[in-house]
């Protein structure tokens, strides 16, 4: 199996398909699969992909609206392909744009290639403004410089698709998971059409999750497998502040001032059991990574290649006559 489609979709019913019938002509030339996750649809599109599905395609239904991610995640395990595609199901991204992106990631022997919506049918207020900044946003922040990082539909090499470990919402943050595990990344220009059928998904009020995802993607890229460095740093400079400020509390003291009800005197007493609070934060934290990777078995650490040279060998001994 050469190319696994992950398609997750909500309440599509109308899209579905011209989707399939894109599909069909854009891949029809690989050896293929179509993976399609209904996130707890309410209308008809679990028929209609039975309606227009061939025999490759596979459709999962989940049993109520679990998110995004969790679809995405649960198609990337069920596919079997060399490499995996994501996109969504609004036929918005290009099914065209996939014979691309595979040669590029072949060509550029890079891990994965995601779109950029160059032309992007969109509000301006309501999507693309608010993606424009989420994007800078998200580059500055984590130092992984893609464009697009709402852009669906990306190509993947198996291996890095699969040990991305979504959950929650952090399909948003694809790019960056895939860079924690030490992928190249290449990108390129992709179609974007508009919206024809259905409603989107998307709106402003997603702003708050992604700026609370963001923290956890910067606690993950600097001290997930450290997080003592984090919560130890900021717990000394807390405690050393608050003793400072009892130290000089206890000085007054003892040269006869009344200290009592001083708020600078709380401050101190609350710097002090916050940073110690702060400080055994941090050691519980790092017990918690010890755990998770050493219960599991796992590394801290991904093998790209191993190579190993032939042995050395000897010639054979002059045979005495």
């Amino acid at each position: 199996m050469e190319i696994s489609v992950v398609i997750t979709v909500l309440n599509e019913e109308q899209n579905i398909g011209p989707l399939l019938q894109a599909l069909y002509n854009a891949i029809g030339r690989f050896e293929y699969e179509i993976i399609i996750v209904d996130d707890g649809s309410t209308d008809h599109t679990i028929e209609e992909v039975k309606k227009h599905a061939n025999h490759r395609v596979k459709l999962l239904v989940f049993c109520k609206n679990f998110g995004q991610t969790s679809a995405l995640s649960a198609g990337i395990k069920e596919a079997r392909g060399r490499y995996i595609v994501t996109m969504d199901g609004d036929l918005q991204n290009d099914p065209a744009d996939i014979p691309g992106m595979l040669s590029k990631i072949k060509e550029k022997k890079c891990d994965m290639v995601t779109g950029i919506r160059e032309k992007r049918k969109d509000s301006l207020l309501i999507r693309k403004f608010p993606s424009q900044i989420a994007n800078y946003m998200i580059r500055t922040l984590t130092g992984v410089k893609v464009n697009d990082y709402g852009c669906s539909i990306r190509v993947f090499r198996a291996e890095i698709a699969k040990n991305l470990g979504l959950y929650g919402e952090l399909h948003r943050f694809i790019p960056v998971l895939a860079r924690l595990q030490g992928a190249r990344i290449e990108e390129m220009p992709v179609n974007h059409k508009p919206r024809i059928y259905g409603r989107s998904k998307y709106g402003l009020g997603r702003t708050s999750k992604v700026l609370c995802d963001l923290l956890l993607m910067i606690f993950f890229q600097k001290f997930f497998q450290k997080p003592i460095h984090l919560f130890g740093s900021i717990g000394l400079l807390t405690f050393l502040l608050g003793m400072v400020i009892n130290i000089y509390f206890f000085v007054t003291k003892l040269l006869g001032q009344d200290i009592w009800g001083r708020p600078l005197l709380l401050l101190g007493i609350i710097l002090t059991l916050g940073g110690i609070q702060l400080i055994t934060a941090g050691f519980m934290a790092e017990m918690l990574t010890r755990t998770y990777f050493e219960s599991q078995n796992k590394t801290t650490y991904r093998i790209k290649e191993k190579f190993f040279g032939k042995p050395e060998v000897k010639p054979y001994p002059e045979m005495v006559v």
